[in-house]
Formats: C-alpha cells, sequence, structure tokens
C-alpha cells in the first residue's frame, strides 16, 4: 500500500539516477531486503514509477528498505530525507542521541522504552518501519564522548509533579534492587531460551513499567548512580535480546542509551561492557574495522578500573573484530592477551555480575569463532573441543552456537559424516530455544554444505533442519 499522491518526489529521482539504478532494479532489491526479514513484498518497476514520479509513499517498512538498497548500491548510509521520505519514519532519532545533559539523557532512554511498547502493540510495526535503519557510524559519536567523559558530576534529581500524575516518585536503593534481580533474572532467560522467547520480551515492558517511572523520579546522587546502572544493565539486555533476534536496529538505540546510562552510572567496566556489545554486533554485521574500534575503547577507558577477567573479555572481543577484520597476527595477538588476562583471574576478585558467564569454556568457543573466520581449522577443532567439554543446560544457546562452529571446522578438515554429526545435534538445540542469531548459524553450515548437497547425511540433516528455517525465530 501507498498513501496518496503528493507530487513527484524529485529527491528519490536523482539518487536513483546517481546510483544507476533501475526501477525494476531498486523493486527486486527491496523486495529481496524484505524477504531476508521475513516479510513478503511483491513491489514490480510499476511501483517504483509511482514513488517516483506521483511521489506516493510505500507503507511500513518500504522506506527504510529503499534507503538501505540504495544504500548499499552506493556504499553509504542514505537517510530518508536524501529520497524524499522523511515523513515516513515514525521515529527518527529516537534512542539515536547521547546528550551530554543527564536529564536529557533521562528523556532519551525513555521515549525509547515507549517507542518499543508502540512497536510491540502493533505486532513490531515501529521495528519493521525502521528496517534497514542499522548503520555502524552511529556508534560514533556515543563511543567518543563515554571516552571523554565517562562519568556525569552529578545525576541527583527533583522531579516536579508536571512530569507525572500526582506526587513525584521518591527512589530509594529496594527499587533499585528490584531491578538488579529482574536484570539478573533476564540474564539467564537469555542464556537458556534465546532473546525471542516470551520471558526475554518482558525486560522492554520492565524498562517502560518499572525503570522509567524510577528515572523520572527524585533521588540523591548516591541512589542515583545506582539507579543509572542497573537500568543500563537492563537496557544493555534488551539491545542484546533485540540483536540475538536479528532486530538490528533496535539494538543499536538500545546500546547507545545504555552507554549513556553507564556514564551517568559513573560505572566504567559496564560501559565498557556496552562497547564491547556494540563491537560484537559491529563484528557480526561484518564490520570488522569499527568493531576494534569499539573493542579498544573499551579497553583503554577500563585499565586498571576493570578485573582481571572483566580485561580478558574485552580482549576476546577484539580478537573476534580482528579476526573478522582478516588480520590473523592482530587476532592472535588478542587472543593470547585475553587468555593471560584470563589466568590471572582469582575466584575472589570483584568481578561484575554481569560477567558470570564467561569462564575459560566461553574463551575456547570465540578463540574457535576466531579461527573459523581466519580459515585454520585445526585450531577451531582445537578450542571447540575445549568449548564442547562441558555441556550446560544454563547455556543452550552458545552449546548450539559452538556445536556449528565444530561443524564447519569438521567440514573444512574433509570429515563429512563429523560435519553432519554435529550439524544434526545443532539443529536439535536450536529448535529448543527462539534466536535468530543461532538460526543464522545454521544456515550459514548447511550453505557450505550446498556442493554435497546429493550426500544422504546432508539430505537427512537439512530435513531435520527444514522446521527451525520455516519457522521464525
Amino acid at each position: 500500500m501507498s498513501r496518496e499522491q503528493r507530487g513527484p518526489n524529485e529527491k528519490l529521482g536523482a539518487v536513483l539516477a546517481l546510483a544507476g539504478i533501475s526501477n525494476a532494479g531498486l523493486a527486486r532489491r527491496v523486495n529481496d531486503l524484505g524477504a531476508q526479514r521475513g516479510l513478503t513484498l511483491r513491489y514490480d518497476k510499476t511501483s517504483v514509477a509511482r514513488w517516483v514520479s506521483k511521489g506516493m509513499v510505500p507503507q511500513g517498512a518500504a522506506p527504510h528498505l529503499i534507503a538501505a538498497a540504495i544504500g548499499q548500491k552506493l556504499g553509504r548510509p542514505v537517510p530518508l530525507h536524501e529520497i524524499g521520505l522523511a515523513d515516513a519514519d515514525p521515529a527518527p532519532e529516537v534512542g539515536l542521541a547521547f546528550p551530554r545533559d543527564v536529564g536529557q539523557a533521562v528523556r532519551s532512554a525513555t521515549e525509547l522504552y515507549r517507542l518499543d511498547l508502540a512497536g510491540r502493540r502493533t505486532g513490531g510495526g515501529i521495528w519493521q518501519s525502521l528496517a534497514g535503519s542499522f548503520a555502524v557510524s552511529a556508534y560514533a559519536t556515543p563511543a567518543s564522548r563515554w571516552l571523554i567523559t565517562p562519568a556525569d558530576s552529578s545525576v541527583a534529581r527533583e522531579a516536579s509533579p508536571a512530569e507525572g500524575s500526582g506526587a513525584p516518585l521518591k527512589v530509594g536503593h529496594s527499587d533499585v534492587q528490584k531491578l538488579r534481580e529482574a536484570a539478573e533474572d533476564a540474564r539467564r532467560w537469555d542464556s537458556k531460551y534465546g532473546g525471542g522467547d516470551w520471558r526475554s520480551s518482558m525486560v522492554p515492558e520492565c524498562l517502560r513499567v518499572e525503570a522509567a517511572p524510577l528515572l523520572l523520579g527524585s533521588y540523591s546522587d548516591e541512589v542515583g548512580r545506582a539507579l543509572f546502572g542497573a537500568s543500563a544493565e537492563l537496557t544493555r539486555l534488551a539491545g542484546w535480546m533485540a540483536f540475538d533476534t536479528g532486530q538490528q536496529e533496535a539494538a543499536q538505540r538500545y546500546y547507545i542509551q545504555a552507554l549513556r546510562l553507564a556514564r551517568a552510572a559513573a560505572d566504567v567496566p559496564l560501559g565498557g561492557y556496552v562497547l564491547a556489545s556494540m563491537s560484537l554486533q559491529a563484528t557480526y554485521r561484518g564490520f570488522g574495522d569499527e568493531g576494534v574500534d569499539l573493542a579498544q575503547a573499551a579497553l583503554e577507558r577500563n585499565r586498571g578500573l576493570a578485573t582481571a577477567r572483566t580485561m580478558s573479555f574485552f580482549r576476546l572481543v577484539e580478537a573476534r573484530a580482528h579476526a573478522r577484520a582478516g588480520d590473523a597476527a592482530a587476532a592472535g595477538a588478542a587472543l593470547k592477551a585475553a587468555e593471560s588476562w584470563l589466568e590471572r583471574a582469582r575466584p575472589g576478585d570483584s568481578d561484575p555480575s554481569w560477567l558470570g558467564f564467561y569462564s575459560y569454556d566461553r574463551f575456547a568457543a570465540d578463540a574457535a569463532e576466531c579461527y573459523r573466520d581466519l580459515k585454520a581449522p585445526r585450531q577451531v577443532r582445537r578450542f571447540t573441543e575445549q568449548a564442547l567439554s562441558k555441556p550446560t543446560e544454563e547455556f543452550v544457546r552458545s552449546h548450539g552456537l559452538r556445536l556449528v562452529v565444530s561443524a564447519v571446522a569438521e567440514l573444512e578438515s574433509g570429515n563429512l559424516d563429523a560435519a553432519c554429526e554435529q550439524g544434526v545435534r545443532a539443529v536439535e538445540v536450536a529448535g529448543r530455544i527462539s534466536s535468530a542469531r543461532t538460526t543464522e548459524y545454521v544456515k550459514d553450515l548447511l550453505h557450505r554444505l550446498e556442493p554435497y548437497g546429493d550426500e544422504p547425511r546432508v539430505v537427512e540433516l537439512r530435513e531435520r533442519a527444514r522446521p527451525l528455517l520455516v519457522t521464525p525465530a
């Protein structure tokens, strides 16, 4: 569907000419991008002609998909205003700002919480309409501002009755503790059931119903720091879960707000953890160099502040980015440093609660992925064997991802039987969780197996994976 006519869209026509894309070509690209996001679109050259010559505005995700399609051809982000579709964006800037003022930071975060609720009430419409708007360049300003000033001077707040209904809420440590407990529960849900599970979907609701009123309340500097820290943890988790379910645009906005809240909390290690999450997203999306920058930003600010285990994780994330960028030497050095930091960690260290997932098993799993990207199957097998030595029901998704990485290593070593065996195990695990990321790993394995498509073992694996591939994660 499209909105009413409003005159020719000369901007769109000019950018299409600049990019050298025909009407039919744009329609095909938009339909393909939509299919990647689970949308069935049937635009054709006539549809595009109407957008250009009559100024009709397509509904839903289409404006952002148009921008993404043109951006891919031009090799740079294309904002909606450049193609004359700015008014199609329901909230173009919500969640992307990193305000210098702490009061504005509260408003920025709480606006995002409300936006996400609106999207869920309409079946995810907001995030579908923002589909394709992820841009790694949006992390540049947040990262640089955090590096320059990782903590606000004061966050004490006196709320006025006009900001809410009735008397302003007075926030205490017991209120903050409830948020921390919610974050702890959410971390367990995410690891065991995946970011798309109904339990995980309760995190944005918790931010809107619980965290937002507290952030808009009254609190001392001490309580405020704790409140911002707990809210940052929950906001980062919301971003991580969105990342796991393939909602990259939502994840990016949550991450930016989580980093801003961590700055208000004066919690530099937590800010580093958010930057590490940004780095993993950038790396996963194919921006290895930017992933390196974000991981190194986390490292530099935390020297002398974070625990050995925390520093080890940051170096591990850096290694992942170097490997995706194809820099074997830098990846190897970062892995060596990560292992060295991990060896220095002691049970009595004051590690943050959010780092409870990180052990040598996780190090080995990510090291295996580094070597997979560097096409070193022997090293992949070595580290994957260590990563799979202690399967656990607590980290189900991680176990599934490790099985896929193991299958890829076996395939690249010429062991088709072992690859299919590990693939079957991975599909069984993936079927128990709701994680688009895990499904993508399985799809990648199946793609690598295409040259052996007639082999009975591959046919069996593909059949076992069919329900996973046709069911939205």
